[in-house]
């Protein structure tokens, strides 16, 4: 099955090794990945369904696939997807990716967070946390890495982000990841980053809120950019003002951050109901000090937030999945960012989300075969 022109399905996973007893293997390895992701895209989120929905539609999967053995149990695709190599469908999942968006423009944003799947854990063992890589203007998940817990973090992040071509991005990082490695990282594969300073950087972020509480006492006197923008949405008013800096011999060991050049503060103002909040962030980057342009890259931080991890748990059930067997769950969830990817690179714009657009793939044939490049 096609992805468009660039690269069938079928390539993607032709790579990947089965880890099968050659004597015992009934159904091709490729063929059963390509028929899960055609499930997973039309709605199913567990081996069962996916099961149940391929017999189904076995005489549809059968005009592109031979399926010779048919539709394997659901407990022949759990066993599967538990001894597939994470590894290596990762990187299938990557090269997919470098496929279909071979260069990502100047300035792209590509935001790097973790999220748990909360039920997959055992009784003995921590559930998955996957971090992955969100490019936020295009919606799509450029790759990830899993970890044993969220506080390994630190290492999977340089691990993901080497894999990547970011070229001219601006990689953005909350707390966790503002790390020196980290932020070498990204400049060695020559993007910027832009790293948020929380209290896990006690000197530095001291050292930032001295410098600003300075500033606004005397604003006029220090050399600055600034920017605001103002939203207003069901109640609510929101006003948030970036200011930037360059006076770099004011933090705390500047010289630990590679190619540092500007920190900034993010001002937050909401006014709820008559209530009116405050709030400061912090952050450093290797960028210039330009309040428009720092402001626009730490808002689209948070789409990976809003269009990815919410994504996976509402119109994914991810935070409900309860696969527990070997590499199952890492490789399902890969799998999930995959079809993801897919309704995203919809040529054809359409209205409803991702679970909207799932329902419609499971009662067309036609706009499944456009989501696949089969048409």
């Amino acid at each position: 099955m096609e992805t468009g022109n660039r690269l069938r399905l079928a390539d993607v996973f032709v790579s990947i090794r089965d880890p099968r007893q050659a004597g015992k293997v009934k159904h091709d390895l490729v063929e059963l990945l390509v028929v899960a992701v055609n499930a997973v895209l039309v709605g199913a989120d567990t081996f069962v369904e996916i099961e149940l929905w391929a017999k189904e539609k076995l005489e549809w999967l059968r005009r592109y696939l031979r399926l010779e053995a048919g539709i394997p149990s659901h407990d022949t695709f759990g066993r599967l997807f538990g001894l597939i190599d994470p590894t290596e469908f990762e990187a299938a999942f990557r090269r997919w990716v470098g496929a279909i968006l071979p260069a990502l423009g100047a300035d792209t944003v590509v935001a790097v967070d973790g999220k748990t799947s909360r039920r997959t854990g055992k009784v003995d063992a921590t559930p998955l946390h996957l971090v992955s890589a969100f490019a936020a203007g295009a919606g799509l998940v450029l790759g990830q890495r899993a970890t044993a817990a969220k506080s390994n973090e630190k290492t999977a992040i340089p691990e993901l982000l080497a894999t990547l071509a970011l070229e001219g991005c601006i990689v953005t990082i909350d707390a966790m990841g503002t790390q020196a490695n980290i932020a070498q990282t990204i400049r060695d594969r020559g993007a910027d980053y832009v790293l948020a300073v929380k209290d896990n950087q006690p000197t530095l972020v001291a050292s930032i809120r001295d410098f600003f509480a300075q500033f606004q006492a005397h604003p006029t006197l220090t050399p600055h950019t600034a920017a605001e923008t103002v939203e207003k949405d069901h109640g609510r008013l929101e006003t948030r003002r970036c200011y930037a800096f360059d006076q770099l011999d004011c933090l705390a060991r500047p010289e630990q951050w590679p190619d540092l050049k500007s920190f900034a503060v993010i001002e937050t103002e909401r006014c709820i109901n008559g209530k009116t909040s405050l709030e400061h962030r912090f952050y450093i980057s290797s960028l210039p000090a330009d309040a428009h342009r720092l402001a626009r890259a730490v808002r689209a931080h948070w789409a990976v937030e809003n269009r990815l991890h919410w994504c996976m748990d509402v119109a994914f059930a991810d935070d409900q999945m309860r696969v527990r067997t070997g590499h199952a769950a890492h490789n399902l969830a890969v799998l999930k960012h995959i079809t993801l990817n897919l309704i995203r690179l919809d040529p054809v714009k359409r209205k409803g989300g991702i679970k909207a657009r799932r329902l419609i793939a499971a009662t067309s044939d036609i706009y499944r075969a456009q989501l696949l490049g089969l048409q």
